[in-house]
C-alpha cells in the first residue's frame, strides 16, 4: 500500500551523510592531529619537568622559549588537521555539546598544553626575572595565538551540508552556476541531480511531457525516519518489486532522505508497468 502522509520539510533531505573516502579522510586526519598535541602536550611535561629540576633558574632561556614555540608549532598543526576532518566528517549541530567539543577540541587542547607551563612560569619564584618576564611574555603570546587559530568560528554541521547539497542539486538541475557546490556535497548532490534526470525523462506522458520527480520506495521499518539498510527507488507504486509492500513516495531527494539511494535498474520494465511511454 501507499502511504499517503506527505514527507515533512518538502524537497529537503534530512540527513546528509559523509561517504567512506571522507570517513577515512576524516579519520586519517584526526589521527594526525592527536599526534601532534600527543607531541605539543609532551612538550609541556618536558618543560614542567626542566622546571621543577631548576634548569631555568639562571639562564637556558633560548631552550625554554624553544620548548613553547614548539608547543605552539604542534598545537596549531593539530588544530588545523583537525578543522579539516571536520569538514570532511562534521558534526550535528542539533547535538550541541558534541557539535560544541569537536569543533572547539583544537582551542580546548591548546590551552591544556599551555596554561599549566605558562602558569608555573609566572609563578616561579627561583626563575631568574628576565627569564620570567620574557619566557612568560612569549608564552602568553603563543597560547593567546595558538587557541585563536584552533578556535573554529564558522563550524561545518550536518545540517549545513544537508542545505548545500540540496541547492547544488537544485542548481545542477536547473543548469545554473553551482555557486553552492562546496567539494564536500558535490559528489552527492550531482547523484541527486543525475537520478532526477533519469526519473524525469523516464516518467513523461501526456499529462506531464517533461517528466515528474516522483519516486516510490519501502517506507522504512516500524515508523522510522530513516531505513537502516539501503532501499531503491521506483516509478510508481504499482511495479512488481513494491507488491504488498508499505511505500513511501516523494522526490528523489526525499527518496535519498530515507535511504532510498539506488535508482531501480529495470526502468523500461517499470515504465510498462506505470504506464509511461518508453519511446524516448
Amino acid at each position: 500500500m501507499t502511504d499517503d502522509k506527505p514527507i515533512s520539510g518538502g524537497d529537503v533531505t534530512k540527513d546528509w551523510q559523509a561517504t567512506q573516502g571522507q570517513k577515512s579522510g576524516a579519520t586519517r586526519l584526526r589521527l594526525f592531529a592527536a599526534l601532534a598535541w600527543i607531541v605539543a602536550i609532551g612538550g609541556e611535561i618536558a618543560g614542567i619537568f626542566l622546571l621543577y629540576r631548576h634548569k631555568f633558574d639562571q639562564g637556558n632561556l633560548p631552550l625554554l622559549i624553544g620548548i613553547l614555540v614548539g608547543i605552539a608549532i604542534f598545537a596549531i598543526a593539530g588544530s588545523l588537521l583537525w578543522k579539516a576532518a571536520n569538514r570532511h566528517d562534521p558534526a550535528r549541530e542539533s547535538e550541541t555539546f558534541k557539535f560544541f567539543v569537536q569543533n572547539q577540541l583544537g582551542a580546548i587542547i591548546t590551552l591544556i598544553a599551555f596554561l599549566p607551563l605558562v602558569l608555573l612560569i609566572l609563578n616561579d619564584k627561583n626563575m631568574d626575572p628576565k627569564t620570567k618576564k620574557v619566557a612568560g611574555g612569549v608564552g602568553a603570546v603563543l597560547a593567546v595565538l595558538a587557541t585563536l587559530i584552533g578556535v573554529s568560528y564558522q563550524p561545518p554541521s550536518v545540517e549545513q551540508y544537508t542545505q548545500d547539497m540540496n541547492s547544488c542539486a537544485a542548481q545542477i538541475k536547473a543548469g545554473q552556476p553551482t555557486t553552492a557546490c562546496s567539494p564536500e556535497v558535490a559528489a552527492q548532490a550531482q547523484e541527486i541531480a543525475t537520478d532526477s534526470s533519469t526519473v524525469a525523462a523516464a516518467t513523461k506522458d501526456a499529462a506531464h511531457p517533461a517528466g515528474q520527480d516522483v519516486v516510490y520506495w519501502i517506507a522504512p521499518e516500524n515508523g522510522a525516519a530513516k531505513s537502516e539498510t539501503e532501499h531503491v527507488f521506483h516509478l510508481c507504486a504499482a511495479v512488481s518489486p513494491l507488491k504488498d509492500k508499505t511505500v513511501n513516495s516523494g522526490s528523489v531527494t526525499e527518496a535519498y532522505a530515507q535511504n532510498a539511494i539506488r535508482i531501480t535498474k529495470q526502468i523500461e520494465m517499470e515504465q510498462k508497468q506505470c504506464g509511461f511511454t518508453t519511446s524516448q
